[in-house]
């Protein structure tokens, strides 16, 4: 009997010895939590979508605190929360160039030519999978709605046969550029008006086989933008954002109407 309550004595001794240890282990080696960095989580939206470049709200409120992460990352966000992180770092407020996504592709359902009739999962990612999808041409959209399921902001649907995005809900998560398996939705900065909606690489001799309304690479656009800031590189038209001017000429000569402008009235 003895025996018995000496072992458990000893047992008790040695868990005993080892809490107080691991107390004062997790006392001396404690990381103390910056507080900023919870402060700054909850003014952030919580969508985690990854658009700052770190893996979610949390990360990047790490980020900006131990690492010194731009406090203007937040494309959800925008403006407004940056400016609420600029106070809580106590640093100057940073401006925030608002993006979109847009879709680089005008082949609809009257204007581009199918190579054959898709009747599998309704997804583009499976359906690149075959021969690269439907639709004739090489880049054009599928239209059958990953971007769409991705988009927790509802700020994109499909709409005759083309992905089109609601500038107004639109928040620059990027998960539609991700999802996309043609590589053809894009971040444009929101105040310039105009995108081409084609980035066929193929000659206008080919995208005339397949789609009426696709860049041919003719340069009438290049040649009239009075900025320098249209050309036409690998067979398309390109913008140059940072030199375009919103004059909206390029939209109005292409005589493919392969350049959208947007309206505001």
């Amino acid at each position: 009997m003895n025996g018995i309550i000496a072992a458990v004595a000893v047992v008790g001794g040695v868990g005993l010895l080892f809490g107080i240890l691991l107390a004062v282990a997790s006392f001396v080696f404690e990381v103390k939590k910056d507080e900023r960095a919870e402060k700054i989580l909850e003014v952030l939206p919580g969508a985690n979508c990854g658009a700052c470049g770190f893996a979610g709200c949390g990360a990047y409120a790490d980020a900006i605190v131990n690492d010194g992460a731009k406090i203007n990352c937040c494309s959800v966000g925008k403006a407004p929360v940056a400016e609420k992180i600029s106070e809580i770092m106590g640093v100057e407020a940073m401006d925030v160039v608002e993006v979109v996504a847009r879709v680089s592709c005008g082949g609809n359902c009257s204007s581009a030519a199918k190579k054959y009739e898709y009747e599998g999962v309704p997804d583009c990612v499976a359906a690149s999978k075959l021969g690269g999808g439907s639709k004739a041409c090489p880049s054009g959209c599928l239209g059958l709605g990953s971007c769409v399921k991705v988009c927790q902001f509802g700020a994109i649907s499909v709409v005759d046969g083309v992905a089109v995005v609601d500038e107004n809900k639109c928040t620059a998560c990027g998960q539609c550029l991700k999802r996309c398996p043609k590589n053809i939705i894009h971040f444009v900065p929101k105040h310039l008006k105009q995108w081409v909606v084609c980035q066929n690489p193929e000659t206008g001799r080919y995208v005339n086989q397949y789609c009426s309304a696709g860049c041919i690479g003719c340069k009438i656009c290049e040649k009239n933008c009075p900025f320098d800031a249209i050309h036409v590189e690998n067979n398309f038209a390109t913008i140059d954002y940072d030199k375009c001017k919103n004059c909206g000429i390029c939209a109005k000569k292409c005589p493919r109407h392969a350049i959208h402008g947007r309206d505001d009235g």
